[in-house]
């Protein structure tokens, strides 16, 4: 059956404490303890692993808990056609999607990573394959994988029940296993899609004033 997704934005922004580790218990350990620390350590940080696997997630989270601590971050990702030049007020620079990235945009993160390194300054990175299988300039592709590397894995489908169950008791919704089982069995899959679908769900059960039910959800994508 075809697999849905929603444009739709988030509603709350993705933390650390947000992220359901599971497989990936290793790497989320090690951002907290990173991103949390007032000496954090200048070694760069690359995580890989497929699409719905909380890449993403894990590095806008750690950008917030810096941004928290009153820590400048710098952020690149294919969508910034035209990086800008190194900042040396930044804590950390955070590269997304670095399989994806342009010749213009692979210049810029070695700047970034060259400028960041003489100043001490933390790299944190992010791309669909290991740092070996990655078509990349090689001085670029070389130093994202002489860090930190960690693989990240997608969730089982418990552990993506568990993931929505949480973040529906947070917000105080009940899902039942009948709708559960929908939402798992008729929409993608990865975390980033179930969570910004949990945000509109609620937000349509609230101005609907229904609970969330199976025809609920129906009528949402009707109306959508």
């Amino acid at each position: 059956m075809k697999q849905l997704t929603l444009d739709i934005g988030l509603a709350r922004g993705p933390s650390l404490a947000s992220f359901m580790a599971g497989p990936s218990e290793a790497a989320w350990k090690h951002l907290q303890l990173w991103a949390g620390s007032p000496t954090r350590s200048p070694v760069p940080t690359y995580l890989w692993g497929p699409a719905g696997s909380g890449k993403t997630h894990l590095l806008q989270a750690v950008q917030a808990a810096l941004r928290e601590l009153g820590a400048l971050v710098g952020w690149l990702d294919p969508s910034l056609a035209e990086p800008p030049a190194f900042d040396e007020n930044w804590a950390v620079v955070v590269m997304d999607d670095v399989h994806q990235y342009s010749a213009v945009q692979q210049h810029a993160a070695f700047s970034w990573f060259v400028q960041a390194q003489a100043l001490q300054r933390g790299v944190l990175a992010a791309g669909l394959f290991p740092p070996a299988d990655l078509k990349l300039r090689e001085d670029l592709r070389t130093r994202l994988g002489w860090g930190h590397v960690f693989e990240l894995h997608v969730l089982s489908e418990t552990e993506r029940r568990a993931v929505l169950r949480q973040e529906a008791d947070a917000r105080g919704v009940f899902l039942s296993d009948e709708v559960m089982d929908f939402i798992l069995h008729r929409f993608s899959r990865d975390l980033g899609s179930l969570m910004q679908l949990l945000d509109h769900l609620d937000a349509y059960a609230l101005q609907a004033q229904r609970a969330i039910t199976i025809p609920l959800i129906k009528s949402m994508l009707e109306n959508d």
